[in-house]
């Protein structure tokens, strides 16, 4: 069977006990993810990085795809999380890189007045593949040299 898209165990994980992400319903557009590991998010101060929480997955897919990470709905009012970002992009040439083999970390910050824990299994994003469009003139010859944030490389 030719691989099209999906998800997969990422190095160093594979005996965790990591869920494979799934849509809990027939018309949801995306597959919930957890947390591969108990993580404490501190109660947010200004200048603070955000919390990665791992996932322990790296995803496949076609080179004109792309995999998106939104925050839950539920998230802020019942684990008091949100992105800092409000979405995360997972390129194509992120699975299988040389810095930690794609593995998908989700950036949170905590908005409550205290730590949150999030506990392994937890779902924590939700993920949705999608195609995307390129301009009649891209160029784009690059390739990926590394993990988290190395486009910028």
């Amino acid at each position: 069977m030719e691989k099209t898209r999906g998800f997969e165990i990422a190095k160093g994980f594979e005996d965790k006990g990591i869920n494979m992400p799934v849509r809990k319903t027939a018309r949801s557009a995306a597959y919930d993810i957890e947390a591969a590991e108990e993580t404490v998010i501190p109660s947010f101060k200004l200048g603070q990085k955000p919390t990665l929480i791992p996932t322990g997955l790296k995803a496949y897919m076609q080179d004109d795809e792309v995999l998106m990470l939104f925050p839950r709905s539920s998230g802020p009012k019942k684990q008091g999380i949100m992105f800092p970002h409000s979405a995360g992009i997972i390129d194509a040439d992120y699975y299988g890189n040389i810095d930690n083999d794609g593995h998908i970390m989700v950036q949170c910050i905590n908005i409550k007045d205290e730590d949150v824990v999030i506990k392994k299994g937890e779902a924590i994003a939700q993920a949705m593949f999608q195609k995307f469009l390129t301009v009649d003139n891209d160029n784009a010859v690059g390739e990926r040299v590394g993990g988290f944030g190395s486009t910028n490389k």
